[in-house]
């Protein structure tokens, strides 16, 4: 029976890399995959699942017109599993045709991307993942400052923290940190 899987982490907690090791894996054996990765997610390319390790492949860029239920059921031939990338960017509705493509089409589908923002409130995708997944599991990484386990982001400018701004604006590592709560809270910047 298939499931909706759902994994997070903060940022450096390879979730990319992980992506596209599932996908190695699946297609090593001869099955195929479909991967579909945010459009709003423009740091390498849009349209590609990058890894900061330098890794990088092809993938559906998704937007709010996008139907991934429609592009999976007519993908011949059919995929053994769906992954997706940047899935907190993604809308409810998006989220929702994840969970057809599962329960209707009988296809796995693992979902990838961040928890909470650098405010710590959920996005959108990520709280109905929360809702919907069959399977939560956390990707771990360490704090930047310290040697705490990063379960929050935090926003930089300048070599400032920045605590408040619009939830989505794509950076990597020169404006966000993997953090612990309590070096969310006051940095050592």
């Amino acid at each position: 029976m298939a499931q909706l899987f759902f994994k997070y982490g903060s940022m450096n907690s390879g979730k990319s890399i992980e992506i596209l090791k599932v996908a190695h894996n699946y297609e090593e054996q001869g099955k195929s995959v479909l991967i579909f990765t945010s459009s709003i997610d423009n740091r390498d390319e849009v349209g590609y699942v990058s890894s900061r390790i330098g890794l990088r492949r092809q993938a559906i860029a998704v937007d709010e017109k996008t139907n991934m239920y429609e592009l999976v059921a007519a993908h011949q031939p059919k995929p053994h599993c769906v992954l997706v990338d940047e899935c907190q960017f993604l809308s409810k509705h998006s989220i929702l045709e994840l969970v057809r493509i599962v329960d209707e089409l009988n296809i796995p589908v693992m979902a990838f991307g961040l928890k909470n923002d650098f405010q710590n409130n959920l996005f959108e995708g990520s709280q109905y993942m929360l809702i919907y997944a069959d399977k939560i599991e956390e990707m771990k990484t360490i704090c930047w400052f310290c040697e705490r386990k990063a379960i929050m982001t935090l926003r930089v400018e300048n070599g400032k923290p920045v605590y408040s701004g619009r939830q989505i604006q794509i950076g990597g590592n020169e404006a966000y940190y993997p953090v612990c709560r309590k070096c969310h809270k006051n940095p050592p910047l």
